[in-house]
């Protein structure tokens, strides 16, 4: 059975740095595409980034202050988060698709980890 745990997620002011760990088992990792989503309070959960085998993807909104990376041999999808806002406020979710190719769209994952908080002070 495939499972996603994702950690690293907490409480920072704004301007700090997060890393977020996704730990994949049961996934032929290496070739599926992994992707990070978001849900803040009260709103739909929203693509933040996404990487196949080498290609990485960032919606607009954390371009520049995020990056995903991915360690293979660790089967583990990281996601370091820098110049932290308090809209990047929410619960952060990791993503496996039994795909080569990543994608922005939720509906284009297969597993789904259960998340992680992440809260940015002001």
């Amino acid at each position: 059975q495939v499972q996603l745990v994702e950690s690293g997620g907490g409480l920072v002011q704004a301007g700090g740095s997060l890393r977020l760990s996704c730990a994949a088992s049961a996934l032929t990792f290496s070739r599926s595409a992994m992707g990070w989503f978001r849900r803040a309070p009260g709103k739909e959960r929203e693509f933040v980034a996404a990487i196949s085998r080498i290609i990485t993807s960032y919606a607009d909104s954390v371009k520049g202050r995020f990056t995903i990376s991915r360690d293979n041999a660790k089967n583990t999808v990281y996601l370091q988060m820098n110049s932290l806002k308090p809209e990047d406020t929410a619960v952060y979710y990791c993503a496996g698709r039994l795909s080569y190719g990543s994608s922005p769209y939720e509906y284009n994952y297969d597993y789904w980890g259960q998340g992680t908080q992440v809260t940015v002070s002001s």
